[in-house]
């Protein structure tokens, strides 16, 4: 007789893990052969089998499960556990300090459950210096890389170990995309600081949903997908708040939540705001690749508002590079891209791109070519921007609050490139009084920029001015010159 059939579930864990650090099968035997032997144990010397049998399911005989986790520690240097190998063992949350995280349901459920409820203690500043410990690089994208071709794990209906709290439906994922638009919109008409741990609170909410309630398949995908949009909120207005670290965060969760969801269009949307992360924070390469990998990631589902988006911020990046032509040839795709664009089609995390948001996204891509010219070519980009920038103004709805102070600031920011000093002083009062109503750290760090763009016209009584009124709003109490 032959043996019971035994029903077995491939080890997702155990192959994404094998996967990054870069080990075959074969290898990885060998591996925890030697391992075996160092530590005296003996009788264990598997073949290239056993690896094989060990992704499809299989649970090794002891010591063998801790000889694999010591080995893959070893080569990825992280402090995996079993259980992070989807062998048996004590429960515990995945790393939460690396972006590579597993992209299962279960490792999504908890990153999201345990960062969320840090985020929830976590002593309020606006002026974090977490900045500094951001991931970047191949750190932040070599993980990222696998976004684009993640599908959703499989799912059941009861997807973690607790006790079920009760069916839900589209009931709750409807409360769940009515509650995200309403924190969108807050951001926009008061900045993100405000609203931050309401946002971050109904996130921790909205992902006890996923781990301790009842569902089909098709409403747990649903449920992902909307609770990424509601984290892309969270981690929009964490950034907002100036805490980045924290932001980088939500945004890697989200997209973990996304690819449960098996939204693409989420996902790109949650990229293309870490690379407008990325770029404030002057990683100017990773904004670039987080975009192409938004574009090629999400190429099958993405609408016409979000490639042109994805175009636009292609322009700006570009020119920030001093790839002006890249640039101009980007920016001539995002407008071309957007003559598509039917508002009713789209889902609704892209309502804020409208006419008025690409005109100013290519504004300030403008800008900065100008920058980056001489002569006619300075002066022609910088007649661009002013159009540009001047139309994004006359099409903002009133409760785009933020984004008109962007708008003035990137106005005067171009008056700068041309030497107009009275029109950049006239651009940045507005600004401040924008400024004054809302709350918001990004836009503190973009009148710092003007600030010291403007030294080189202090000895003009309108330059002195602008300086000296910048530093009286954006200087803490007790310190002299705008914050760092």
């Amino acid at each position: 007789m032959g043996r019971p059939s035994i029903n077995r579930q491939p080890n997702r864990l155990l192959e994404h893990w094998l996967s990054r650090s870069g080990l075959s099968n074969v290898q990885l035997a060998r591996a925890v052969t030697a391992r075996a032997a160092q530590r005296g144990e003996k009788g264990i010397n598997p073949d290239e089998s056993r690896p094989r049998r060990w992704l499809a399911g299989e649970t090794p005989r002891e010591p063998v499960p801790g000889l694999i986790t010591d080995v893959l520690s070893e080569r990825l240097g992280l402090a995996l556990t079993r259980e992070d190998l989807g062998f048996p063992g004590t429960r515990r949350s995945v790393p939460l300090d690396s972006p590579d995280l597993p992209w299962q349901s279960t490792s999504t459920i908890d990153a999201i459950a345990h960062l969320t409820r840090s985020e929830i203690m976590l002593p309020h500043t606006r002026h974090s210096p977490e900045a500094a410990y951001v991931h970047s690089a191949d750190r932040l994208l070599g993980p990222l890389q696998q976004w684009a071709t993640a599908g959703p794990s499989e799912l059941t209906e009861h997807p973690a170990e607790h006790t079920v709290s009760g069916r839900v439906g589209k009931k709750e994922v409807q409360g769940i995309r009515a509650i995200t638009e309403m924190f969108r919109d807050a951001d926009n008409r008061h900045g993100g600081a405000l609203s931050r741990r309401a946002v971050i609170a109904q996130m921790s909410d909205a992902t006890a949903i996923l781990s301790s309630c009842s569902y089909t398949e098709a409403t747990g995908r649903e449920l992902f997908a909307a609770v990424a949009d509601l984290g892309s909120v969270a981690g929009w207005m964490t950034f907002d708040a100036g805490l980045h670290k924290n932001a980088q965060h939500l945004f890697i969760t989200a997209l973990h939540a996304a690819a449960e969801g098996g939204d693409k269009a989420v996902g790109a949307h949650i990229l293309q705001c870490m690379a407008r992360q990325m770029s404030h924070l002057a990683h100017y390469e990773d904004a670039l690749d987080l975009v192409a990998l938004a574009q090629y990631g999400g190429r099958r589902q993405i609408s016409p508002a979000t490639r042109s988006m994805l175009s636009s911020l292609e322009a700006r990046f570009q020119a920030i590079l001093g790839h002006l032509d890249e640039s101009e040839r980007a920016a001539g795709q995002a407008e071309e891209i957007f003559s598509l664009v039917n508002p009713a089609d789209e889902p609704v995390h892209m309502s804020f791109f409208d006419a008025a948001e690409l005109a100013a996204t290519l504004g300030v891509a403008h800008q900065i070519a100008a920058k980056k010219s001489k002569g006619p070519h300075r002066a022609r980009r910088a007649e661009k921007s002013l159009a540009l920038l001047g139309t994004a103004l006359s099409l903002r709805p009133e409760h785009r609050v933020r984004s008109k102070a962007f708008d003035h600031l990137g106005l005067a920011r171009t008056h700068l490139v041309v030497g107009e000093v009275d029109g950049a002083h006239q651009e940045t009062e507005t600004a401040l009084g924008l400024f004054g109503t809302i709350s918001s750290r990004r836009v503190a760090d973009r009148l710092i920029e003007l600030h010291d763009e403007a030294a080189e016209f202090s000895g003009v009584a309108a330059a002195a001015d602008l300086r000296s009124r910048i530093e009286s709003t954006v200087t803490p109490p007790g310190t002299t010159g705008p914050r760092p």
